[in-house]
């Protein structure tokens, strides 16, 4: 395999890496060139796991033996040190490896759902870590699948990748729309659409998982505002966690934990 050692920030082969730190810039110019970025070798290895093509990696000397044989020959390997990679990238890339990956096409709905039983549905949630999260909550405990609207962070960003310790390349996983009438489909494929919210109707959720839906999908909104009122027309039931001690409510990501949990239980 063609392992390159580079001293240049500069080098015009590492325009992949460059500016990490930008979100704004990254989320413009990922989704159009086609690629996404996995960082640490657990998380690269799975990333290869899942059938992903990687386009190049970047490593610093000490990390190179951990992922020299996880790729084909054929794929560059640049190697520099840990100054170079900070130079490039923006921030202190601690686990010393980087790989930019080729962005696999997004599956339909009908494909992603198919012989599922539980799905969780994310609307509008645009921070990056609890997008990981979920992933990491819903491979965890369980849950078969993950729809994400169109205005939903994408999974595949640097920091949701990190925090679901690469489950992105394991939960199948795509983006519905239009939104919300896509959960229609999901009715018409026999889900029961619930909806997890604060709401004066809602039912407990212990109580909902206990009533025997045979399939379900599961709506969450995004952080402080919740799920838009068009999402809760959509749904079936509005579901809520019973809190205590003056706490109205959990965190997304955690949200996900209990509700996937209690939903997988049953």
């Amino acid at each position: 395999m063609p392992v390159i050692k580079v001293t240049d920030p500069a080098d015009e082969r590492l325009a992949d890496y460059r500016g990490l730190t930008d979100v704004a810039l990254r989320r413009r110019i990922e989704p159009a060139a086609g690629l996404y970025m996995a960082e640490g070798a657990k998380v690269i290895s799975r990333a290869l796991a899942g059938g992903h093509r990687p386009r190049s990696l970047l490593v610093t000397e000490r990390w190179l033996e951990s992922v020299e044989s996880l790729v084909d020959a054929d794929t560059p390997i640049y190697v520099a040190p840990a100054e170079v990679l900070e130079s490039v990238t923006g921030y202190d890339v601690h686990r010393g490896a980087l790989a930019a990956m080729h962005r696999p096409e997004l599956a339909s709905v009908e494909d992603i759902v198919r012989g599922a039983r539980l799905v969780v549905v994310l609307e509008g949630i645009v921070d990056h870590t609890n997008v990981g999260a979920i992933f990491r909550s819903v491979a965890g405990l369980g849950a078969d699948a993950i729809l994400v609207s169109p205005t939903c962070a994408d999974p595949l960003y640097r920091r949701s990748v990190k925090v679901s310790m690469g489950t992105v390349f394991q939960v199948p996983w795509t983006r519905v729309e239009p939104w919300p009438a896509a959960l229609d489909e999901l009715r018409d494929a026999g889900f029961t659409v619930a909806a997890l919210a604060l709401a004066d109707d809602a039912v407990s959720l212990a109580d909902f998982a206990g009533a025997g839906h045979e399939r379900v999908a599961l709506v969450m909104g995004t952080e402080g505002d919740g799920l838009s009122h068009a999402a809760l027309s959509a749904a079936d039931h509005v579901v809520t966690i019973p809190m205590a001690g003056g706490v109205d409510s959990l965190n997304v990501a955690a949200a996900s934990a209990v509700a996937v949990w209690e939903l997988r239980r049953r």
